[in-house]
């Protein structure tokens, strides 16, 4: 019968009879992983399920087949106790009751328990490691502190011992540090001097030996030197508590702890006799000389600076010259140039308009190009079906928004033909839109243009051909109206040779195409004449660049703020970039193409609408990206600041003195008519400010305050009754603040809509402040036949109505021998003894002049009547 102590089985005869625990549970320590290099240690028990076998009641000398157990980890397998054969548990028998699966997946389970093991093991291994350096590292800065503060202990006990020899031991240890250290004394041997002894680094034994012959009636040991006893240090004095203790203050890093001043180092010594001798010999450094950066401008102490020279020798210079300056005083670029020369260095001449460097017009690489789509400008004369051409080919109504069916803004749009995108400009046609069709013409690869075949060529036909032909563009014609009854498209291209447009059908280059805005017809033609064209001029652009083009039109939308439709030329545009445009700069928040949708980037030749900008561009104006947000601030200040010097001096250029003012008045009596111009775009503003330049006259002229776009303001109003000026907007309307303002001021604001009736009504306004046209009507001539004196009535000449005829009250010339002598009014007129009020010619009559006698026979009197005619532009 035997114990077991772990299953608490009492076997009898080799058969298991009682158990205290279930069979099959076993109990054993896992480490469990708890993440980043944490484990645990728990108690599991396993549970094993009890089959029942007839092989179970075999004797126990039957063989068993051995299998392999995962090894526990070291820090949680129990120490192993001693087993009976017969208390083991046949695992072998059960192992070959397993089915395959259950076999390899126990394999794969003790193979990655063994690796398990192995991981442990070696992260044990490089734990211990990096602790051993870590006390090594540790024990060697403890040992160093430790002898730091024995070296300094024993240079104190140096400086005790031996007052009179403390320079001298200072000296020595500054020189030699290896030869202060002297050999520890043997026992038995004579003591060395106390200076040399001291000063050797004692152990914590020695330490110890002292601490012990401090004690009262301790003996010294045997066969060890005494040492001196250091002096006592003295108490605080009374009221010292201490507090300045541990801070460096200027005496004490002047002096040593004891008192006694501090040497010199060797080093400074050194340096101390270096620069003697240099003093000696008066050596003198080589002069350097540097590239000076010179502005337009700078001040004499940054001149200074960039030369590496004292300010105070610049303005030495400067007084020999007869100059007396400071330090912050500006001098130009020349002065600049002369005290940098006089110091021996070169000057490299800046100018602001640097800053303007490397953003427009850089160059690309041929490998980098690729096709791009062209882009077409549409001109014509107004009426001629420009946009109504261009809403056949979008499939779109824009004629529809403009007021009066005319095109008063310049849009941008895209469509596609066979796979192929074309961007198409929207140009108006009205004459005060020249600036808008150049500038269309100046942006674009090739010109379409438009011309009804019942008008034929007109004005803006004409000059539309002008622009193309100063912006170097190939023209194609389109004849448009064809469907009228009327059209005659041969007269279109016999009138367009007379302008050097000479279409294919009369022998020449240019392309033209019959099409029908009206019922679509040919539109396709025109499209494939527009690719065949491009094709020929193979335009390319790099989209891998910066983005780079010009600004069609801006506005200032309520709800968005500053919007600026650009057309990029080249680069790819994305929000988030940084832009300047003109005088503006903004970092891109959106980019909306022309069906309203929200794109992620606009390529070449694509126009889109622009949102975040500072305020609105002019219209015209270029813009391109920068790298960050300071160097577009830099460009747009120096912009703004050239457009204020420019308008400072065209103001200052036309009012001149006072003195000249005055002249100008007397002489002239110009007049001048003030108005506040606001508009919705800066194209139409821009129209709207040269059409009504062209009004002016010598008499009269329009001087426009302010113009800008968006809505009309309170600041507006403010502005027109300082300056006494009517206030006109185009397309915008005044807010409730603005309208009741303008009441209060009695400031008139008119709302046009169509540019033709702004135009007419300014004409009007300005009309009125014309003075009316003195127009003279010759009335006859009268022969003095004879001169009569009548009492109280004075000289009365006796005439003869030559010519026409004479009228009372009417205006009169006396001339003598051809010259007019006299001219005023008559006084009287009678026929015989009657007073008429005309007398035809052939008869004769009496009259007298008004507050005039001098008269004579043979003089001729001449009568007029003047009448004052209201004048207009």
């Amino acid at each position: 019968m035997t114990d077991n102590k772990d299953d608490k089985t009492i076997s009898v005869g080799g058969k298991k009879t009682l158990t205290l625990k279930p069979s099959g549970v076993q109990q054993g320590m896992v480490r469990q992983d708890m993440g980043r290099g944490r484990t645990k240690a728990v108690v599991v028990e396993t549970r094993k399920r009890r089959i029942n076998r007839p092989e179970d009641d075999r004797p126990a000398s039957a063989p068993v087949t051995p299998v392999q157990r995962a090894p526990e980890p070291q820090q949680s397998r129990p120490a192993p106790q001693p087993q009976p054969e017969q208390a083991r548990p046949r695992v072998g028998v059960v192992l070959n009751q397993l089915s395959p699966d259950e076999i390899e997946a126990r394999r794969r389970a003790l193979a990655e328990a063994q690796i398990r093991d192995a991981a442990e093991a070696k992260q044990r291994a490089e734990d211990e490691a990096r602790r051993k350096v870590e006390e090594e590292a540790r024990r060697k800065a403890e040992e160093e502190e430790r002898l730091r503060r024995e070296k300094e202990e024993a240079e104190r006990r140096v400086s005790e011992a031996a007052e009179p020899a403390a320079e001298t031991a200072a000296e020595v240890s500054v020189a030699r540090p290896a030869e202060a250290r002297p050999q520890p004394a043997r026992p038995g041997t004579a003591p060395a001097p106390a200076a040399a002894t001291t000063v050797a680094p004692r152990g914590r034994r020695e330490e110890d030996e002292d601490e012990e012959r401090r004690r009262p009636g301790a003996a010294a040991p045997r066969g060890k030197v005494t040492r001196p006893e250091p002096a006592k240090v003295p108490a605080r004095p009374k009221g010292d508590d201490g507090r300045r203790q541990g801070k460096l203050t200027l005496t004490t890093a002047a002096t040593d702890e004891d008192g006694a001043t501090r040497g010199r180092s060797l080093s400074a010594m050194r340096r101390r006799q270096e620069k003697f001798k240099r003093s000696m010999m008066q050596e003198t450094r080589e002069k350097i000389s540097r590239e000076v950066v010179l502005p337009e401008t700078i001040t004499i102490q940054e001149l200074s600076q960039r030369m590496s020279e004292r300010a105070v020798d610049v303005i030495k210079f400067l007084m020999k010259e007869g100059q007396m300056m400071k330090p912050g005083d500006l001098i130009d670029a020349d002065l600049a140039e002369l005290i940098a020369g006089e110091f021996g260095h070169t000057v490299k001449r800046v100018s602001e308009s640097d800053v303007e460097e490397g953003i427009f017009n850089v160059a690309d690489d041929e490998a980098d190009l690729e096709s791009r789509p062209p882009i077409v400008t549409i001109m014509g004369h107004v009426d001629h079906g420009k946009t109504s051409l261009l809403d056949a080919i979008r499939h779109a109504n824009v004629v529809a928004g403009e007021a009066g069916g005319i095109t008063q803004h310049i849009g941008a749009y895209q469509v596609e033909q066979n796979g192929h995108k074309i961007t198409f400009i929207d140009t108006p046609g009205h004459a005060a839109f020249t600036a808008m069709r150049a500038r269309g013409a100046q942006a674009t690869d090739i010109a379409i243009l438009v011309v009804a075949a019942d008008d034929s060529v007109m004005p803006q036909t004409i000059e539309s051909i002008n622009h193309a032909k100063a912006a170097g563009v190939p023209i194609i014609v389109a004849i448009n109206k064809i469907d009228k009854p009327t059209a005659n498209p041969q007269k279109v291209r016999t009138e367009l040779l007379q302008h050097e447009v000479f279409v294919e059908s009369m022998g020449g280059e240019t392309l033209d195409v019959e099409v029908s805005a009206k019922n679509g017809t040919n539109l396709d033609k025109l499209l494939e004449a527009i690719l065949l064209q491009a094709e020929i001029l193979d335009l390319k652009a790099n989209p891998n660049r910066t983005a780079e083009g010009v600004v069609v039109e801006a506005q200032l939308d309520r709800g968005r703020g500053a919007v600026a439709t650009v057309l990029v030329q080249t680069g790819t545009l994305k929000p988030g970039q940084i832009i300047v445009a003109g005088d503006q700069w903004g970092r891109v928040r959106a980019l909306v193409n022309d069906k309203g949708d929200h794109v992620k980037e606009a390529g070449p030749s694509m126009p889109v609408e622009v949102l975040g900008l500072s305020g609105t561009p002019a219209a015209g104006d270029k813009f391109a990206v920068v790298e960050n947000e300071s160097r577009a601030r830099e460009i747009s200040e120096y912009r703004q600041r050239l457009a204020r010097e420019k308008q400072v001096a065209r103001q200052a250029g036309s009012r001149g003195s006072l003195e000249q003012m005055m002249n100008q008045l007397q002489s002239s009596g110009m007049k001048e008519f003030p108005l506040l111009v606001k508009g919705d775009v800066q194209g139409s503003i821009e129209a709207i400010s040269g059409a009504l330049e062209k009004l002016g006259t010598d008499e009269v002229r329009v001087r426009i305050v302010h113009s800008g776009a968006g809505a009309i303001t309170e600041s507006d109003i403010s502005l027109a009754e300082a300056s006494n000026a009517a206030i006109i907007g185009f397309n915008v309307r005044a807010n409730a603040q603005a309208r009741s303002a303008a009441e209060r001021a009695g400031i008139e604001i008119r709302y046009y809509n169509i540019i033709y009736d702004l135009v007419d009504d300014v004409k009007a306004a300005m009309s009125g402040l014309l003075s009316p046209e003195r127009r003279e009507t010759f009335l006859g001539n009268a022969e003095i036949l004879e001169v009569f004196n009548i009492t109280k009535v004075g000289k009365v000449a006796g005439c003869r109505v030559t010519e026409g005829k004479v009228e009372r009250g009417a205006g009169v010339r006396l001339i003598r021998d051809n010259v007019v002598i006299h001219e005023g009014k008559l006084k009287t007129l009678k026929r015989f003894k009657d007073e008429v009020s005309e007398v035809p010619v052939g008869q004769e009559c009496g009259m007298a002049f008004e507050n005039y006698e001098d008269i004579r026979a043979g003089d001729i009197i001449e009568c007029f009547r003047v009448e004052h005619v209201t004048r207009t532009l």
